[in-house]
């Protein structure tokens, strides 16, 4: 049996527009089979297979002109493959630099209280540091064991609930810096930071020691891509931690874990 449709028969069935398959025959990309006397275009069963093959081609990312050429078998397919596969690799890799840049000013604007134009200088800086110099250098100041550990540091860029939770608690920590380091709305804070260090570096204090020196150094921050905290709001925290350190010292019920 012959089938024989309508350009508009085509457009309904396909959800291609009339105006695209036009276009198609313009550039020779898809030709009708025929047309009736009264001029209307006509698709056959051969017609439909091409277009088939022409929406694949195009949600694998091929420009027309690629197209055009993959159908006439004038191109290497192997060779075109492989090409096209590399681009959307590199394009996926974009797109989560992207993504990752996003998250990114998100999380600094929920720990900063705010999107600023200080804070995007901040985060275009952060964003500009050599990740081969960053890596190079975590090997020279970490032992192997601590290169592990330092996977499960909270990263802005980052959108997974453990990081999402360190973040909320440094923008809360941040809206009561103007607070008193011992207020029990700030020791909360720092007590639940506290369970979550236990829990995720395993009690490693010298691990914890060694990233808050450099975290307190804005050189070393920078040089091992940490997200940089003012001073003021680092010696706040130390001092709620000083706070929070001292009082489960001296046996306080409520700073027990």
């Amino acid at each position: 049996m012959v089938i024989l449709l309508t350009i508009h028969t085509v457009s309904k069935q396909t959800g291609i527009s009339v105006r695209t398959l036009r276009y198609y025959e313009e550039i020779g990309l898809l030709l009708p089979t025929t047309r009736t006397d009264g001029g209307h275009r006509i698709y056959g069963e051969n017609e439909l297979k091409t277009l088939q093959q022409i929406v694949f081609l195009k949600a694998l990312g091929f420009k027309l002109k690629e197209i055009q050429t993959l159908l006439h078998n004038t191109w290497d397919w192997e060779a075109s493959l492989d090409q096209q596969l590399a681009f959307l690799i590199e394009e996926q890799r974009k797109l989560q630099q992207m993504e990752n840049a996003i998250h990114g000013l998100k999380n600094a604007s929920a720990i900063e209280g705010g999107l600023t134009e200080s804070l995007i200088q901040k985060f275009i800086q952060l964003s500009n540091r050599d990740q081969g110099n960053k890596q190079a250098l975590c090997k020279q100041i970490f032992a192997a064991a601590e290169i592990e550990l330092l996977q499960k540091l909270p990263n802005v860029n980052r959108n997974d609930p453990n990081t999402l939770e360190w973040i909320g608690l440094l923008g809360q920590l941040e809206q009561l810096s103007n607070e008193s380091p011992e207020a029990v709305s700030v020791q909360n804070i720092i007590k639940r930071m506290m369970e979550k260090s236990q829990i995720e570096f395993e009690g490693n204090e010298e691990f914890l020691e060694k990233m808050w020196a450099i975290r307190k150094s804005p050189q070393k921050s920078e040089q091992i891509g940490l997200y940089p905290l003012e001073e003021d709001f680092l010696h706040f925290i130390e001092q709620a931690f000083h706070v929070y350190e001292t009082k489960k010292a001296f046996g306080d019920p409520k700073y027990e874990q």
